[in-house]
């Protein structure tokens, strides 16, 4: 199996196991790992898979995983973050495509793949009414790790399912307010009680970010936190440079949070000098 064949069903594993699956949902999952570790072309499967009704969603984000994957440069030392990112993204449409497919039905799919591969022009209607399933040792190994997975792995808890679903309006609420906070400060306009409300927000969403996993945006937060108790202890002056700074933390947040597919490595470069600039100043007061 290839590297991107594994990076992509590796993330279906993840995305699974933070799942409440029954067997019939974890034998889909199997499906689908052998269906994409099998495939002799995954991009035009892929794009076919997006004409299937039952996969079309989830075919749609994994073919953004594969064009992130194949089109853009792969930085080894960002790799680990975005495999997270990218399992993330998945849970969602992994589960709708499980809540409406029963292996069956996931495998009447995978033959309409095949058909339309094969025999791109002709409707192929062939009688499996009398045939004799095999089973496929494949199959139920891949079945058995994932039940095995799923055993072992910590359960997530309600609450931390719910801060899964609410955790993109959670970190991208503030951000508009606080871009406005910026240009008020940009016109020496400073109210310090708003530097600490978003100060605490800032802290408080980087911590979790940090639980679910998301260590790059954990670390916008926390720069843009540290800043905005410095700007208020006037142990930061906020020119022209640090706003500009502070927004490219903000930029980068949006852009992962939302999964923009596009080239933000110089924001984040930015945001990170200037967080390695803040890390020298320590601040005689908290919030």
């Amino acid at each position: 199996m290839d590297l991107i064949k594994q990076y992509i069903t590796q993330s279906i594993t993840i995305a699974a196991n933070n799942l409440r699956l029954n067997n019939q949902q974890i034998e889909v999952v199997a499906l689908l790992k052998q269906t994409i570790s099998k495939s002799e072309n995954l991009s035009d499967d892929l794009i076919n898979m997006k004409k299937i009704t039952e996969l079309s969603l989830l075919a749609i984000r994994l073919n953004e995983i594969y064009n992130s994957l194949t089109q853009n440069p792969i930085d080894l030392l960002k790799i680990s973050d975005q495999f997270k990112e990218h399992s993330r993204y998945l849970i969602k449409d992994l589960g709708h495509m499980l809540d409406i497919t029963t292996p069956a039905v996931f495998k009447t799919a995978i033959e309409k793949l095949n058909a339309a591969i094969v025999f791109p022009k002709e409707e192929i209607k062939i009688d499996l009414s009398k045939r004799i399933p095999e089973e496929d040792p494949f199959i139920k190994s891949e079945t058995e790790e994932i039940k095995e997975n799923i055993i072992f792995s910590e359960d997530i808890e309600n609450e931390d399912e719910e801060l899964i679903q609410k955790f993109e309006p959670t970190i991208l609420g503030p951000i508009k307010p606080l871009d406005n906070v910026l240009k008020k400060i940009s016109n020496n306009e400073i109210d310090y009680e708003e530097l600490i409300k978003y100060a605490q927000i800032m802290d408080d969403n980087a911590a979790l970010s940090r639980k679910i996993g998301f260590e790059i945006l954990s670390g916008m937060h926390r720069i843009v936190s540290k800043a905005l108790i410095l700007i208020k202890n006037r142990e930061l002056m906020p020119g022209k440079e640090v706003i500009e700074n502070l927004r490219a933390c903000l930029i980068v947040i949006v852009a992962v949070v939302r999964g923009k597919d596009v080239d933000i490595n110089s924001y984040l470069n930015k945001a990170e000098e200037f967080g390695n600039k803040l890390a020298t100043i320590k601040s005689k007061e908290s919030y």
